[in-house]
């Protein structure tokens, strides 16, 4: 099968786009793409110093160009503009777009990047040699066939997370209402404190809550596993021992995706627990869904009851801002085990706390069972991918 250099096949976007004409939905810098080919997040408010831009459309792909380790790329679906390091890449006619995307989806157009990247601390790719990168040549028919085949699975993963954006939505609702402005069913079905619910002053929390309510230690309903390094030497790609989960690097969406082993664990979390970024990017939290070696940039928390877990994920999820001002440190800035034991959770009567858990616990479990569902999924697409792209498995 013969094969055919990158440059015969795309070329680098020429065009702009003005300033005026970009909002938070179509600008793509190299922050809001994601690491590890996940695509990307919508920014927080556009640079104010932008004037006009590069120009994307529909069908072209774009690259991150600095730190190409990180695997930021991205399918475009509309039109919009990208920051000065965000490569984006036209296909030429008699190649399919989304075919195109599947080669350089690849790590090993990643390791190519790498391979010709200037600079240590912020490498960026050489423009002239990443239009070296080699692809095999299929007609436009077989193209379209396997990328057909691969945008299925895709398409399945966003059908997913659309799913869970719903429902986390819902939940993070529900939340608000009944636990933030105490308005959760009173006896009469009637919303708490707006049908005149007694609340009482609480001097811990230092605000008033609904009476019969308590406030506790979070190591008073759940026991807190701070994550303790292994030794270097034990680690390994291999599968000797027990995945270990380190920090950030290690979530992917909700779901734990920890991609290095070590033979030498230290301290574990078991399924089910809370899994919560104590250090550098403080706040990212997922259920367990396997028995993970916990890394120090993270902890593990293990409720006393079953009926707290969605509580406390939602409580600890509304505290982060506050876990990131009192975190510590020179180099990585981190929270502390007394942070999160001493965190003062407050406690509603047992039968609300119950009738949140009926209803949250098969939100919850939706949720975790699709983004299992993603996880098997991409790794089929990524096992499938080199074979399909080299012509070891063909599609009939």
């Amino acid at each position: 099968m013969n094969n055919v250099q990158l440059k015969e096949i795309v070329q680098y976007s020429k065009n702009r786009i003005s300033y005026d004409k970009l909002n938070i939905k179509t600008y793509i810098s190299t922050d809001n793409l994601l690491q590890n080919k996940l695509g990307a997040i919508q920014i927080n408010s556009l640079p104010s110093s932008v004037i006009n831009t590069p120009k994307y459309e529909f069908g072209n792909i774009l690259v991150s160009n600095i730190r190409p380790y990180l695997k930021k790329i991205l399918y475009a679906k509309n039109e919009g503009g990208v920051s000065s390091d965000v490569l984006t890449f036209v296909v030429n006619e008699g190649f399919d777009p989304r075919f195109v995307y599947y080669n350089l989806f690849q790590d090993s157009f990643f390791e190519h990047m790498m391979a010709g990247s200037k600079g240590t601390k912020m490498p960026r790719g050489d423009k002239n040699q990443i239009l070296e990168f080699e692809i095999s040549q299929f007609s436009l028919q077989t193209q379209q066939k396997i990328a057909a085949v691969l945008s299925a699975l895709d398409d399945k993963i966003e059908v997913n997370n659309k799913i869970n954006a719903e429902l986390e939505a819902i939940a993070k609702t529900l939340y608000d209402y009944w636990f933030v402005q105490f308005e959760f069913p009173n006896v009469e079905g009637k919303p708490y404190k707006s049908s005149g619910g007694e609340m009482v002053y609480n001097p811990t929390l230092k605000r008033e809550i609904p009476e019969g309510w308590e406030v506790k230690e979070l190591n008073e309903i759940a026991k807190v596993i701070m994550g303790q390094s292994p030794k270097g030497e034990s680690y390994n790609e291999e599968g000797n021992g027990v995945l270990l989960i380190n920090g950030a690097a290690d979530y992917e969406g909700n779901y734990l995706k920890p991609r290095i082993y070590t033979s030498a664990p230290t301290r574990l979390c078991e399924v089910n627990d809370l899994v919560f970024c104590i250090r550098a990017t403080i706040g990212k939290l997922t259920y367990a869904e396997d028995k993970f070696c916990l890394g120090r940039g993270v902890a593990g928390v293990r409720v006393n009851s079953l009926n707290y877990t969605e509580y406390i994920f939602y409580s600890l999820n509304q505290e982060i801002e506050r876990f990131k001002k009192h975190a510590s440190g020179s180099i990585i800035v981190g929270i502390t085990k007394e942070d999160l034991t001493d965190y003062n959770v407050l406690i509603p009567r047992e039968n609300i706390l119950n009738n949140f858990h009926k209803i949250l616990h098969p939100i919850h479990s939706k949720m975790r069972m699709n983004s299992k569902q993603n996880q098997e999924l991409s790794q089929l697409r990524d096992w499938l991918l080199p074979m399909l792209m080299n012509g070891q498995v063909t599609v009939e």
